[in-house]
Parts: C-alpha cells; structure tokens; sequence
C-alpha cells in the first residue's frame, strides 16, 4: 500500500514510525519547509531512500505519487482543506487531532468522505492505550453496570519555548488552545466512554499564564448526557514544571476504574463486582511509552490498513473525529456566551472565539 506523508513537525515522527511498523511502502514527504523532511526521514534512517519522494506542495504530491493512504500532521487549520482534496481524490485519510477546526468542516468531511467511498480516520490513538482497550472491554461486557459519573483530568506543561517553535500554535485559526490541542484526546475518551450522546455542557476557560497567545490555556466543564451519566473535564497547560498526568475515571454502580500515568497509559485502579483472577494482570497495568503520544499510532495505522483492505469502517473513524470536535467547541461557545450549550452543535468555529481574551 503506497503511503505519504503531509507535514513533518513535531507529530510526524509517530506517524512515520507507524508506517514503518505496519510495513507501508513510504512513497512520498511533504512539509513547505525542505529541512523538516531531511530531519524526520534521517530520524528513521530513511534519508538516504531516493525511492522517497519530496514536496513542498501536498497538491502536486497528490495527483503525481497517486498514494493509497495519506497521513495529515500539519498545523490543525488546514486539516480540513488537505483532507478534502485528498478524498475528492480518493485517498483513505489518517488526519491528526482535531480532524478539523469547525463543525462545517468536520461534516464537509464526512460527506465527501461518503459520497467518494473513502475510508477517513481521525488520529485519536490513545483509544489503542493497553489500559484503554481493558476499561472498554469490561464497558462493553456490562461490568460497570449504570454508569454514575466520571472525569478526564490533562494536567500537562507546554512553556514559550513550545510555542516559539511554530508561530501558529495557540492561534485561533490554526490551533486553538489547551483544549483543542493538548485536551482533545481526554476529552475523545470521556466522550467514547460516556455513550457519546451529550444533552448540555457548561464550559469556562481563560488564559492564565500564556498571555502571548490568542486561545486559553485552561478550561473545565460539566457534561450532562443523555445516558444520566454527567462527568468533568479539566484541561490545562499550565502544571509547573512538566507534565503532570492525563488520567480517566469511571464510576459505575458495580465497577471503579482510574486510569492514569501521563498519557492515559496505566490503570491506577481496578475493581469490579464481579472480580476474578483474570482481573489481577489490570491491577497496576503499566504501559512504556516514549513520549505523551503513547503507543497508539502503529495500532490505529494497523487497523486503517485493515479497513481500506475488508472496506469496512475505521475503528476511530471521521465520526468520532467529529464528536470530539464537537464537545470542545461546546465548550468554547459556552464560555463565549456564559451559558449551557446544549448538543448537537449546529454550527461553531475555533475562530469564533477571536478577541475572547
């Protein structure tokens, strides 16, 4: 299956790493900027594999490699431009979080996406977390029983020096902030878990420290869903010194689970009702990571490929993309407006909120 890649910063290095692992045939790079393509192929060794193609235009990459599958890790703002044309050329699509930066642009996705019979997943890897696929093995199985409530907690660090790197990142239009950049992964679980259908939220952020930017660098809110579950998220990157945890609880009325570590990585607790000793390996699960990306990006890969070969759909597919796009925004038009936000959101932009703060 003929692979490229389209943006070479900070994240592409896990979609490549994925690549390689699932053994695609690498056909092309593509970053404006001629460096950040020589960096990232050497960093996998693949600098000197002319077989490679390089671009500094994805549009001309497009429709002269021709790929199977396309991977999207530029800056999240034109996430949604570089799919759409991909996909009108019938290109399966990886997109990085968020997949796209307004409700139109997610649902422009999704229609095209259907209408081309393209296969479109939304990079929300952390569904892959060894301690994630357990929690939801034992919610599939009815071992919660009714769930109560939970929380998604990211308590994480990103300094200047973060932000001087790109010039885009904490922009409105091109990123957003805690939330929708370093959050959204929490914010997918807690949704996932959660049955998804969402009646009302109620949002607040603001900008403590990071007063360089455009977006907040932190926000909480109550979620109310249409299960009776209700639940919190916390968002921040505001922990001094460093990162801190990305955790998620449930609670249920027959089981207890807390996952945590940085990442969502490790199970802190365990328990259920109806506990056998099958359920001891969970007890204190720790997965190795190298980074906060965790481990996920060669599982998601993995299972893309599966779905372009049995045509079938993406386990996170653009759907899932959209709803965890849509909760955010939720919450951005609800600190905008100082009210509930009742779901499904019509219509919302990150840029909305330009001249919040």
């Amino acid at each position: 299956m003929r692979y490229a890649l389209i943006g070479c910063g900070r994240i592409a290095t896990n979609h490549m790493k994925a690549a390689v692992n699932n053994q695609l045939e690498i056909s092309a790079v593509c970053d404006v900027v001629q460096e950040h393509m020589e960096v990232l192929l050497a960093k996998h060794e693949l600098q000197n594999d002319m077989s490679i193609l390089r671009y500094t235009d994805y549009k001309s990459m497009i429709q002269e490699v021709k790929p199977d599958l396309v991977s999207i890790a530029t800056e999240s703002g034109i996430h949604a431009e570089i799919a759409l044309f991909c996909i009108d050329h019938g290109v399966h699509v990886i997109i990085e979080k968020p997949m796209a930066m307004s409700i139109s642009d997610a649902n422009e996705i999704i229609r095209h996406s259907e209408e081309k019979h393209v296969k479109v997943s939304a990079c929300h890897q952390n569904r892959f977390n060894i301690a994630v696929q357990e929690m939801r093995h034992a919610l599939e199985a009815g071992r919660f029983g009714r769930l109560s409530h939970g929380s998604i907690h990211v308590r994480w660090n990103r300094n200047q020096g973060y932000y001087d790197q790109a010039p885009w990142r904490g922009t409105w239009a091109q990123d957003g902030g805690a939330l929708m950049n370093q959050c959204i992964h929490g914010i997918d679980l807690l949704r996932w878990t959660f049955g998804g259908e969402i009646e009302e939220v109620y949002g607040q952020t603001r900008q403590q420290f990071h007063d360089y930017l455009e977006a907040e660098d932190v926000g909480m809110a109550v979620v109310k869903f249409k299960n009776g579950a209700i639940a919190t998220i916390e968002g921040t990157t505001n922990v001094y010194p460093k990162n801190l945890e990305e955790t998620l609880y449930i609670f249920g009325e027959k089981g207890t689970v807390k996952i945590g570590g940085t990442s969502t990585n490790n199970i802190d607790v365990w328990d259920f009702a109806d506990e056998s000793e099958a359920d001891t390996k969970n007890k204190g699960l720790q997965e190795e990571t190298s980074n906060v990306y965790g481990n996920g990006h060669t599982s998601l890969f993995a299972d893309m490929i599966d779905a372009i070969q049995n045509d079938r759909k993406p386990y996170v597919d653009a759907y899932a993309g959209r709803d965890a796009l849509e909760l955010v925004l939720a919450i951005y038009k609800s600190q905008k407006e100082g009210h509930a936000v009742r779901l499904p959101l019509e219509n919302f932009a990150s840029t909305d909120m330009e001249g919040e703060f």
